[in-house]
Formats: structure tokens, C-alpha cells, sequence
């Protein structure tokens, strides 16, 4: 059943849904009660971390001997996620130890293969959040029902050998399935709650593994660019879209000593203006930067004008090419750039870089400590 709840957000109404985590301990709770209580469940409720109760239907309930499953189908609003409409089951049942609750997972759900995750090494994909409400919701029904001895439950989603190929989970070295998730087990529609905490995944991994250095670009521009030009491979960068600001800080609390950004002018630019999250949501002053460190270098009414004009940044660079004043304006820009990367109230001592490109100009700029960190992080590869 969908959820009645909404948020809005940049003017439209958008539908929450509710979290893998969610959808995990609401069957674990409901394959409880129909163990404990003999009878078929058709709803069952769970209480989110987020203080929003959930109403939801159970679907394909057995009751054996001394156990009981069923599953959960998974909503995520209006939220894009490739695990909606995917089932997630739990199958429970009764153990000796007094008061244990054993939670692991089964077909479609990841194991650990490195470490930094959430979960240690061989342990499945199953975060601490989503155990944790697990273990609330069954001991919720084993004092409801007088128990004082423990359950076992095995949580799977055979829909997830498949869905987790078109996550980052192969790559983050969770195989064999999907990872069960979920802080607040509610699904904020088009929340950058997710791209911040995969961000913060990756660091983590990359640090457990002995990285002091991390590496970021934005997206396929910049991966293409440390590949092809400067030699360096994109698996050991970390994919930070518009959270740039995020992913400095997240770079600072997961111990790393330095962090580098490679990316296109046309984003990076917006690091010269104080912009540390570049959404076009949040404002586009590429022109307003171009022009105002063009005139700082000498160009005339009608070069600043031009660039004013202009709605691409390669042609605010031809604009400047042009008129002999591209390398003078790029320093100035990049000096700008590292600036406001270096003055963040929340990176401690980071030591921090940036290298910026244009697919026809090539590299542009790089701020003082780029080439440095640029040797670190190619020893460390």
C-alpha cells in the first residue's frame, strides 16, 4: 500500500516511501507475530526511526512448524530506485539463546568483501540502522508473547542478485545482492541524503584500505580526463556529482591528509565564486566569474560584455583566447578556486587541490599543491 505522505520540493508534491530497512524489519516483525501468535498476518505496523509510523501489507505469508516468512514490497515514492516494487522477505525462527536475535541475510543480499563498509568483512550487506530496527521490531513481539528465548531471522530478496548490478555494490565489494539500507526508513524523494552517504562509503573504503590522498571528480568528464590524460585510473576516484563541499568535509572526518578534485571548467568554475555545491539549482555564476577576473586582467568594455553574453564556457575561453588573455585569467581563477577549497570551516587541515580541463583546450589550471597530491596519488595507486 502507498504511503500518504508528501514533501515539496523546487514547487512540485512528491510522495515518500519507505527504505529496504523498512521493508526488512516490518517482515521480520510480522513472520514474528504469525509464529508466535499461529495465524496469517495481512498488515502490520513498524514505527521509522523518522517518527513515521507505517501502515503495510504482507505478501506471501507461510507458517511452517517452528517458523513463519513473508515479504515486504518495497515503495519508493517518487523517488527514482531501482529496488521499487522488489519484495524483501524475512523468514524467522525460534533459537535457544535467551534474548539472542541472529540477523543475517540470504539470496539477493550482498556480502562484505572489504573493508570500510558499514558491516565487518563476510558479514551480509544488512547496515547497522536496518539490524538495529530489525532487533527492535522482534523484541517488541518476543515481550508481547512472554518469550525469554531468541530468534534467528534471514532476511533475502531474490529480486537482488540482479537489481544490485545496476548499483554501486560491485564496485564498493558488496557481491552477490543488494545492501539493505536506511538511516531514517523513510525515502525523502530525490533526497541527496543517498549520493552524500555513497560518497562517504567510498572514503571510507578507500581510507581502510591505506589511502591518504583521495581523489574526486564529478562525473564521466572528469574519469575520462584522469584516464586518458593524466594516466591515473577512475576505480580509485571518487564520484562526487555537485557535492563538493560534502565531499572535502567527508574526506577530513574519514582521515584523509589530502584531497584533489579533477573536473571541467564548465563546473569547477563555480569553485571561484564560493560555490561548493554546483546544482544549477543553487545559482550558475560562470559569467559573472569569467567577466569579473577577465577584468581584473585587463580586458576592455567589449571583451567583458562578449563573455556576459556568452551561455557556454568554452566560448568565454575563445572569447578570452582570442584576446591573449586565457592563461592570465585561468590563474587567476584557479588561484580562486583554491582559495575557497582551502578556507572550508570543516576540513581541519586537509590539505586540498584542484585541477580543472576543457575538452578543447585540455588542462587549464592547477592549484598550488595540485601536482603534488597528483604524486601522491599515483604512489598510492
Amino acid at each position: 500500500m502507498e504511503m500518504d505522505s508528501f514533501i515539496t520540493k523546487d514547487g512540485k508534491k512528491l510522495r515518500r516511501g519507505y527504505t529496504t530497512g523498512s521493508c526488512a524489519a516490518a517482515a521480520s516483525k510480522a513472520a514474528a507475530l504469525m509464529l508466535f501468535e499461529n495465524r496469517t498476518v495481512e498488515t502490520v505496523w513498524l514505527m521509522t526511526p523518522r517518527g513515521i509510523g507505517l501502515t503495510l501489507e504482507v505478501k506471501e505469508p507461510v507458517r511452517g512448524e517452528d517458523f513463519a516468512s513473508c515479504g515486504i514490497v518495497k515503495d519508493s515514492g517518487d523517488d527514482p530506485d531501482v529496488t521499487n516494487g522488489m519484495t524483501v522477505y524475512a523468514r524467522v525462527e525460534k533459537i535457544p539463546e535467551p534474548g539472542v536475535i541472529r540477523i543475517d541475510g540470504g539470496e539477493g543480499i550482498g556480502r562484505v568483501t572489504k573493508p570500510g563498509l558499514d558491516q565487518p568483512v563476510g558479514e551480509a550487506a544488512i547496515n547497522s540502522m536496518p539490524r538495529r530496527m530489525i532487533a527492535d521490531a522482534l523484541r517488541e513481539v518476543m515481550e508481547g508473547a512472554g518469550y525469554g528465548g531468541g530468534l534467528s531471522v534471514l532476511i533475502y530478496a531474490p529480486d537482488g542478485v540482479e537489481l544490485a548490478k545496476k548499483t554501486f555494490n560491485p564496485r564498493l565489494g558488496i557481491v552477490g545482492g543488494l545492501s539493505i539500507l536506511g538511516t531514517t526508513g523513510i525515502v525523502e524523494p530525490m533526497s541527496d541524503e543517498a549520493v552524500v552517504e555513497t560518497i562517504r562509503t567510498e572514503l571510507s573504503m578507500r581510507a581502510a584500505d591505506g589511502r591518504k590522498t583521495a581523489l574526486f571528480v564529478p562525473g564521466n568528464y572528469g574519469a575520462d580526463f584522469i584516464r586518458n590524460e593524466l594516466g591515473i585510473d577512475p576505480e580509485s576516484a571518487v564520484t562526487v556529482s555537485n557535492f563538493i563541499g560534502d565531499a572535502f568535509s567527508l574526506a577530513a572526518e574519514a582521515g584523509f591528509r589530502s584531497a584533489l578534485l579533477v573536473g571541467h571548467i564548465g563546473k569547477l568554475v563555480k569553485l571561484a565564486g564560493g560555490m561548493l555545491n554546483t546544482h544549477s539549482r543553487w545559482g550558475d555564476c560562470r559569467a559573472e566569474i569569467f567577466a569579473a577576473h577577465a577584468g581584473l586582467c585587463g580586458a576592455d568594455r567589449e571583451i567583458v560584455r562578449r563573455i556576459m553574453d556568452s551561455a557556454m564556457t568554452d566560448d568565454m575561453l575563445a572569447i578570452l583566447e582570442e584576446a591573449g588573455l586565457r592563461g592570465a585569467v585561468m590563474e587567476s581563477v584557479t588561484e580562486r578556486m583554491g582559495f575557497h577549497l582551502a578556507h572550508q570551516k570543516t576540513i581541519g587541515g586537509l590539505r586540498t587541490g584542484a585541477v580543472t580541463f576543457s575538452n578543447v583546450y585540455g588542462i587549464l589550471g592547477k592549484t598550488s599543491l595540485a601536482d603534488e597530491l597528483l604524486d601522491e596519488i599515483r604512489k598510492e595507486a
